[in-house]
């Protein structure tokens, strides 16, 4: 055999090797498990995007600046099918047109070069799993390698995957043939344990379809998945924040007297808390480095990759500019952030945080929950969106819900992750929290933003133990416990009602929030017990 008849048959059997357990032929070169350097060489010489001025890789991904919602569809198998919250989120789909469809893309591969990379989800090897990514963009080669946890290299030789990702983001699907919505299809198969992305560059899409494998993996296992931030304080005590986008999940897990054990997503279980992954995907549009100081310099550095920032032809960002998106992105490894804890691990948490952002200005700044009243807040995962944060809102507050701060990802029945957050909140004694950064005084437009300082003073004597030995007192209208009197925070800040100078037009609000708590209650009600029955809120008859 001669050079270069060597040469191919050794590029073949790697090339085969990387694409295990894929169903993907190579015909034209593989890039598998390059470094970061590599791969924004790659981004770069292929045109997928150009650097910012600090280094940054920034990319644009066309029509795509968000998830899909609608797009998104789990395979309907025997083994699964009982177990599956089907509906708007979890769509079926057939296992023929499934099989159809993972063809198509797979044939569509196997004309492309292509970048693998071989990741872990989940800090705790008990839990850990091992994803394949085929892609067929050095960038969102890029954004796995930083989002999810890189194996050492020692662990690289026979990886074998849990799931594969086949991601064809310029792949379109067609609903005629396969059966689905648009051009852009996300398809999960837990029994074949495949996940197909197409038609669209978005990388979070690649993050999500990961973090709903963990929400359908880890409950059968004894372990709860969550869609919060986690931080560790300096005595070893776990903190957990859950809350929807705006409510300052990020700004208040950040926390210098803390190490952050993740921003996102995490499960708990017997062995205490883990990351599911090993980066952090945070909203920049905005973005001040007087503000959020860590992660500013962690988007202005190499190795970052940024969606949809603008910046001038010098390649200096202009954070503020939303030409693009509103969603604007930046990506990167946790050990951009300096005060981390790099294990990705943590103890049993002692205090769990329920972020709302009330723009009703009708909750407390801080509400002390009873185990029903947590999974309530839980199933329910309420905030509210005005104008400015979404598009289309007009000058009135929406009241957003989404049941355990995480639909779009779950795809087991909500009570199964409401039963199992009560378990282990009773199993470990664990404080919950409701904690409101909203408004105060009135509704948005006429009341005042929460404090931060004041919600910093509160959230840190919640952490600490000291709240929990001052006198508390029942609120009527939400049945919630609020504290009397804490120094440095104002008395009519802790009780809501007493900061609206219109008495009569906070209890009309209250009882309108109120009512929007019980129709969504309704969506889930059947699934809860008694206890959690009784501590639904209900509008006055």
């Amino acid at each position: 055999m001669n050079d270069s008849h060597a040469s191919h048959a050794n590029w073949k059997t790697s090339a085969k090797a990387a694409l295990g357990g894929t169903g993907v032929q190579a015909s034209r070169p593989v890039h598998a498990n390059q470094t970061t350097t590599a791969l924004v060489t790659e981004a770069i010489r292929r045109g997928e995007g150009r650097l910012s001025l600090d280094g940054a890789l920034m990319v644009e991904t066309g029509v795509h600046t968000g998830r899909s919602v609608q797009d998104k569809f789990v395979v309907d198998e025997p083994s699964v099918t009982k177990d599956i919250w089907w509906g708007k989120i979890n769509q079926k789909l057939s296992v023929e047109r499934f099989n159809a469809l993972k063809g198509r893309v797979q044939a569509y591969l196997q004309g492309q070069d292509l970048f693998v990379q071989d990741l872990y989800a989940g800090a705790d090897p008990a839990h850990r799993v091992r994803v394949r990514l085929v892609t067929t963009q050095a960038w969102n080669a890029l954004f796995a390698r930083n989002m999810f946890i890189r194996p050492p290299a020692a662990d690289l030789a026979g990886f074998e995957p849990d799931y594969v990702i086949l991601h064809a983001p310029l792949f379109h699907t067609d609903p005629q043939v396969d059966g689905v919505r648009s051009s852009t299809t996300i398809a999960l198969s837990f029994e074949q344990k495949f996940i197909l992305i197409a038609g669209t560059e978005y990388a979070g899409e690649v993050k999500k379809s990961i973090f709903t494998v963990m929400n359908w993996l880890l409950p059968a296992k004894g372990v709860m998945p969550m869609h919060c931030s986690a931080n560790i304080g300096k005595g070893g005590d776990v903190a957990l924040f859950f809350g929807l986008s705006g409510t300052g999940k990020t700004t208040l897990s950040s926390d210098p007297q803390r190490r952050l054990i993740g921003d996102d997503e995490h499960g708990w279980g017997e062995n205490g808390v883990f990351n599911v992954e090993g980066g952090c995907y945070a909203k920049v549009i905005n973005l001040s480095q007087e503000a959020e100081p860590e992660i500013w310099a962690a988007t202005n550095r190499f190795g970052c990759v940024l969606e949809n920032v603008v910046a001038n032809e010098h390649g200096v960002l202009d954070l503020k500019d939303a030409t693009l998106t509103e969603n604007t992105r930046s990506c990167y490894p946790v050990e951009f952030i300096p005060n981390v804890e790099l294990s990705g691990r943590g103890g049993q948490p002692k205090n769990i945080v329920m972020l709302t952002c009330d723009a009703f200005g009708v909750l407390p700044p801080i509400a002390r929950l009873t185990p029903a009243q947590a999974m309530y807040h839980f199933l329910s995962g309420y905030t509210a969106q005005v104008a400015g944060t979404e598009k289309g809102l007009g000058k009135e507050p929406r009241a957003v819900f989404s049941t355990c701060f995480a639909h779009p990802f779950i795809p087991r029945h909500p009570e199964v992750y409401g039963r199992m957050l009560a378990e282990l909140m009773k199993r470990h004694n664990a404080t919950c929290w409701l904690v409101n950064t909203g408004w105060s005084g009135g509704a948005y437009g006429t009341g005042s933003r929460m404090s931060i300082k004041h919600t910093r003073a509160l959230l840190t004597r919640a952490l600490d133990g000291s709240l929990n030995g001052m006198e508390f007192r029942k609120e009527p209208f939400f049945g919630l416990n609020i504290p009397a009197h804490v120094p440095g925070i104002p008395d009519e800040v802790l009780d809501p009602r007493q900061a609206w100078a219109d008495k009569a037009a906070y209890d009309r609000t209250a009882q309108q929030l109120i009512k929007r708590f019980e129709d969504n209650f309704a969506s889930f009600e059947s699934g809860v017990g008694d206890d959690v029955r009784a501590a639904a809120l209900r509008a006055a008859a």
